[in-house]
């Protein structure tokens, strides 16, 4: 029996965010990639206020919730953002009230 099984063996999907936010406008894309390589690429773009790490969350949000909806039961997720990646994993505290609100979400 193998010591490390494959990531497709263990069934983990792959989700990838990235979130961006300038004066003219903000946006977001995800990619979620199934155990056997099948991907899914959305592209967000966001009518109202928000920053970077706002909208990297909103991806983040998306993504889990199309992996809800397609039955994922097991989802790895990454994104460029140090601060969310660290208050989604719990490794770090909000301290601002536009972030905690996300950590609901989890």
């Amino acid at each position: 029996m193998e010591e490390n099984p494959s990531e497709n063996e263990r069934g983990i999907w792959k989700l990838s965010v990235d979130g961006s936010s300038c004066i003219t406008g903000s946006g977001a894309g995800l990619v979620l990639t199934s155990p056997d390589g099948w991907m899914l690429e959305y592209a967000l773009r966001f009518g109202f206020k928000i920053t970077n790490n706002e909208a990297e969350w909103e991806a983040l949000i998306a993504g889990l919730k199309i992996a809800k909806h397609l039955e994922v039961q097991k989802v790895e997720a990454s994104s460029d953002s140090q601060l969310v990646a660290g208050l989604a994993s719990g490794e770090f505290k909000a301290r601002e009230d536009s972030m905690a609100k996300y950590l609901f979400h989890f």
